[in-house]
């Protein structure tokens, strides 16, 4: 099977810093299509974590590019009307040709993160339940059939226009490494795409989702294994590694060692950053999104080049 390589936009980041300007963003994603990244990502957040609108910004990526796919990283559908996130996900995959993947959650149990579905409207104990049916919801919209809908959402004969470029609609990816999120992935999603752990429990956890994919009756490439990762690479591990903390620490408002345990991340040099990305592939990863510690021109062109030296 193939390896993809994606690129995160830093969204995030350029708000933090003072710098709302798309243009840049823009261009980041330029580059990352002219270096022959497989694909462009986009965080979510509203409040918690402020940066720009994703499917909002993804169409602007996509009339920069021509192949690359646009994925979100993770969209958070709880927080928003299905009905309307069927509408603009199928635009967006419309206006690019096919190439949308909507990666999804259900956000952290952190404190600002519950201010934010307060905000929203939405009950954060009922994010599970919000997000599955919702996804029930927009993939019925898709199919360009009157819809009935009695749950959360009120729909009567509902007919969306435009249905997705993609029949059926862009493929949904799950986030989570938990047991439910695994449940989630291997029984209703089309990939599996967490934030971490280490290469070794990654493995084992795609192994689960194996399992429950062939007791679900699915097909055995169903669901695409893939991984976030974020890195920091510099010949002077120390100054990548420092690079990596400061990160961290501004963009969660949390203690990095912490935050390491939960996620996957690098600090090192370009050899080691090889050595580490391979024990992904190795166990079955076949989409790498990579979030870069800052500097993201010197990082882009470092990884592809290091993308030769991984194991497809």
């Amino acid at each position: 099977m193939a390896l993809h390589i994606g690129y995160l936009l830093p969204t995030r980041e350029n708000i933090m810093e003072g710098r709302p300007g798309g243009e840049p963003l823009l261009a980041l994603a330029e580059r990352a299509e002219k270096l022959n990244y497989d694909s462009v990502w986009v965080g979510d957040s509203l409040l918690a974590r402020p940066r720009h609108e994703p499917i909002t910004l993804l169409a602007g990526v996509a009339g920069r590019t021509r192949r690359v796919k646009l994925g979100t990283a993770v969209l958070l559908p709880a927080l928003r009307n299905p009905v309307l996130l069927a509408h603009q996900v199928a635009t967006l995959d419309q206006v690019s040709s096919g190439r949308v993947i909507l990666g999804v959650g259900i956000a952290t149990d952190v404190p600002n993160i519950r201010a934010e579905f307060r905000a929203a409207g939405v009950p954060f104990e009922k994010r599970v339940g919000t997000l599955m049916e919702g996804m029930r919801l927009c993939k019925a919209l898709w199919s360009g059939k009157p819809v009935d809908w009695d749950g959360r959402w009120h729909v009567e004969q509902g007919v969306l226009g435009p249905t997705p470029h993609q029949a059926g609609g862009p493929p949904i990816w799950g986030g989570g490494s938990v047991p439910a999120a695994l449940e989630r992935a291997g029984k209703h999603f089309d990939g599996w795409f967490p934030t971490g752990p280490d290469a070794k429990r990654w493995g084992e956890q795609w192994r689960q989702v194996q399992a429950i994919m062939r007791e679900a009756g699915r097909q055995p490439n169903a669901v695409e294994p893939a991984i976030y990762l974020t890195l920091a690479v510099d010949e002077n591990a120390g100054k990548a590694e420092s690079r990596i903390n400061e990160f961290l620490s501004a963009y969660y408002g949390q203690r990095p060692d912490l935050l390491k345990k939960r996620q996957a991340c690098f600090s090192g040099t370009a050899a080691a950053a090889t050595d580490w990305i391979n024990g992904y592939v190795q166990e079955g990863a076949r989409t790498l999104v990579l979030r870069f510690a800052g500097d993201h021109e010197r990082h882009m062109d470092i990884f592809a080049k290091v993308r030769e030296s991984l194991t497809a």
